[in-house]
This record gives structure tokens, C-alpha cells and sequence, in this order.
């Protein structure tokens, strides 16, 4: 059997994921990671942004290609590499509007009869603010392109939506990703992340596990939002009969969406979901693996992910059967920086990476590090995804957290309450 080299392009947590899961392949090689980190093997000093040479290391290492992150996908690095011959899983620039703008994403919702929230757009703080004062709280903002995440405001007054819009539109918090935003209704119900990689032209689609974030920086789900600190599978909140709902009234008509605008998406499409009185709203769509949800997912993971990559690249999708998934739960709790989302220090020494690498059901992935001298040192806000499986949810909380307990460095944070949500679920039945 032949063998390929892989090259998985990004640097965190998700990243450390693919290289984790595709390197278990029959059919791959080597897996590369660029520019990758700390603790992920065979990391190569290549920037995300730099097309040229990750093609021209791809083509020397005769690599398959998966993207990680949103940012080099939403710039084209998919349409560059198919340019130049090589493959490369991820969707194209014209496909990756749906994440790279919220209003697009929105408008082909409402175009396509997508659940979605009520919502108006905005180019003109002026006139976002006096809808805010005659819409009235709650509500959320968000800015219209890329944030990493953080480009959403829960507001429950207004004030609050107030200062989101200042903050957006005029402060220029994230540059020109704010410069038009988002004001929709807030829903209540229960959030889901749902994963599903997809073959628009072929017409199919196979779906990831269900998964659960917590976006929030503190317990309870307060504070401002981050990247994800924790994240959990399966969400019980997603059973059978809601599969099939997603299936019908959100990736079907999705499907035929970006068919009807002459598009073609070949790559993941995550949906970040609101369900609430049985109806599964689109919060967002991502257009690529989710983090850290990626990490939990794949760790439940049974068959072979790089099958599922190559066929779908390949226009193959349609000859795969459905994923294989362990029955066990899994749980990630990422540990950060003091101050993340805000300002925080790097370069802190990470101790007890040795101890907890022993842990049997646990996985530790690394997402902001870095190597100095003979140490691993923190390198971004959020440091590690401590990621384990169990029977049952509560006993993957129990493996997660005791291994986060051997870890240790100066000023990290981590949440407490990661994966106690389902817990009432259970209870309930």
C-alpha cells in the first residue's frame, strides 16, 4: 500500500488534533505541521500566510494538504495549491465567505430558509446604536468578518450593546473585521457545535459527532467571549431525531444554497446551533474543524479520518460509509494564559507535561507553546487542551481534570465547570 506525507497547516490545539489522529492512519506517512508548535512532532517554520513556500515544502515532501485555520482559507490558500497541482483539503475563497462574513452568512440563511435569529446589518455606528435604543435589550453584536472568536457581544443591556458598538465600529477592536456588524435577536435555548464535512457538487455529506463549546472566559458561562475554553462529546442536547433535523432544514438546504449561487464547498462546514424549542438555529457558520472541538471529536474517533479527507478532495465522498464512533465520552479543558482574551504574559516554563503524558486516557494537546532551550514555555493565550475520554461524561470530567491537575505554570487559568452541562440532561432523563 502507498503511502503520503501529510502536511496539516495552522498551530494550535486543532491542529496538534489532525497531526494526532491522521499520523494513526494506514495510508499516511509522515505528518507535517506548519508553522505548528511546541509540542506538536515534526513542526516546520512556515507561516500560515505564506502560500509560496508551504507549496513549494508540500510539493517537495510530496504532501496531502489539510487547513487548518480560517484565516489562510478565507485568503485562498486552497485555490493557490489546486493552482499548482497539489491537494489540498479545505474550501475554496468564494466558499469561504460564509465564514468570512457574517452578513453574507446571514442573508443566505434567510434566502435559503435556514433557522437563524432575526437580525439587521450595519455599515454606520450612528444608526446601529439608534436601532440598539429602539430595539432594546438582550441582544448580541457581532462584527461582520474574521475575529478569532471573539467578535461577539452577549449583551444583556444597553450599555452594553452600546459600548459593543464603540468598540467594534469606531475603536476599531478588531480592524476592519468590526468596520459593518450584526444586531440580532438573542435566542435561549441550548448552544451545539455539529461538524459535517461536505461535497457540494457530489450532494453529500458525512457528519462529525456532535460536540459542545464553552466560548465564555469564566464558570457559568460569564465574561467576554474567547476562542473556546473547553468543549465536550457528544452533546445529548443533539439525539437522532435532531440529527435529522439538522440534516433536513440546515445542510440540505445549505447544499442547495451554494449550489443555486454557483459555488462549490468542499471542506468542513461547522455549525455553530442554538436549539431551542426544538428548532436548531444557526448561530454561525465556521468553514473549517472547530477549536477545541476538534480535539474531543476526534479522540471519540474510530475510523480512519484521512479516508474521509482524500474522498472528498478526490470527489470520492459518495463511496464512504459513515464514521465509526466509540461509544465513550470525551472532554477538553484548555488551560490559558492569565489575562486571555485580554493581555497576558508568554514565555512561562510548563511543568508536569512528563507526568500527565502517562495518563492512559488522556491526550494532551498543545496549542500556544513553545520550545526554549530544553523547556516548553506558554506562547499564546490559550496553552494546552487537556483532553480525555471516559464510559460517561462525568467520568471523562474526572480523567480531564485530574490530569490538568499535574500541570502547572505561573499565572495559568482554566475553567472548573467544563462538561457539567449535560450532566442536567441525565438527570432529567
Amino acid at each position: 500500500m502507498n503511502k503520503t506525507n501529510v502536511l496539516i497547516v495552522g498551530s494550535g490545539g486543532r491542529e496538534h488534533a489532525l497531526v494526532w489522529k491522521l499520523q494513526q492512519s494506514k495510508r499516511v506517512h509522515k505528518v507535517f505541521c506548519a508553522p505548528g508548535n511546541g509540542g506538536i512532532p515534526n513542526s516546520v517554520p512556515i507561516n500560515a500566510s505564506d502560500f509560496e513556500s508551504l507549496a513549494a515544502f508540500a510539493r517537495r515532501n510530496r504532501c496531502f494538504t489539510v487547513v487548518g485555520p480560517e484565516d489562510p482559507l478565507t485568503k485562498g490558500i486552497v485555490d493557490h495549491f489546486l493552482k499548482e497541482g497539489l491537494p489540498a483539503f479545505g474550501v475554496s475563497k468564494d466558499a469561504a465567505i460564509a465564514e468570512g462574513s457574517k452578513i453574507w452568512a446571514r442573508r443566505f440563511m434567510k434566502d435559503n430558509d435556514i433557522p437563524h435569529p432575526a437580525f439587521e446589518a450595519f455599515e454606520d455606528p450612528v444608526a446601529a446604536v439608534d436601532y440598539v435604543k429602539e430595539k432594546q435589550s438582550p441582544i448580541v453584536v457581532k462584527a461582520d468578518g474574521l475575529a478569532s472568536g471573539k467578535g461577539v457581544s452577549v449583551c444583556h443591556t444597553e450599555k452594553e450593546a452600546l459600548e459593543a458598538i464603540g468598540d467594534m465600529m469606531v475603536k476599531k477592536r478588531f480592524g476592519c473585521s468590526g468596520e459593518r456588524v450584526i444586531i440580532e435577536d438573542m435566542l435561549v435555548g441550548e448552544e451545539a457545535s455539529y461538524m459535517v464535512i461536505i461535497d457540494t457538487k457530489a450532494g453529500r455529506c458525512i457528519p462529525l459527532a456532535s460536540s459542545q463549546d464553552h466560548k465564555p472566559i469564566l464558570d457559568g458561562d460569564e465574561g467576554p467571549n474567547t476562542g473556546g475554553m473547553g468543549a465536550y462529546s457528544p452533546a445529548l442536547i443533539i439525539d437522532s431525531k435532531m440529527q435529522a433535523r439538522i440534516k433536513s432544514d440546515v445542510i440540505d438546504r445549505f447544499i442547495n444554497g451554494i449550489r443555486g449561487a454557483n459555488l462549490e464547498f468542499k471542506g468542513t462546514l461547522y455549525l455553530g446551533l442554538m436549539v431551542s424549542d426544538d428548532v436548531p438555529y444557526v448561530l454561525e457558520f465556521n468553514v473549517r474543524f472547530g477549536d477545541p472541538e476538534t480535539q474531543p471529536v476526534l479522540l471519540r474517533m474510530k475510523s480512519d479520518l484521512f479516508e474521509y479527507l482524500e474522498a472528498c478532495v478526490n470527489g470520492r465522498l459518495d463511496d464512504q460509509a459513515d464514521i465509526e464512533w466509540s461509544s465513550q465520552a470525551a472532554v477538553c479543558v484548555v488551560m490559558a494564559s492569565s489575562g486571555y482574551p485580554g493581555q497576558y504574559e508568554k514565555g512561562k516554563v510548563i511543568a508536569g507535561l512528563g507526568e500527565a503524558s502517562q495518563v492512559r486516557n488522556a491526550v494532551v494537546f498543545h496549542s500556544g507553546t513553545a520550545v526554549r532551550g530544553t523547556d516548553i514555555v506558554t506562547n499564546g493565550g490559550r496553552v494546552l487542551g487537556v483532553t480525555a475520554l471516559g464510559d460517561t461524561i462525568p467520568q471523562a470530567i474526572q480523567e480531564a481534570y485530574r490530569t490538568v491537575g499535574l500541570i502547572y505554570w505561573e499565572g495559568e487559568y482554566h475553567r472548573k465547570d467544563i462538561g457539567r452541562k449535560p450532566l442536567r440532561h441525565s438527570l432529567a432523563a
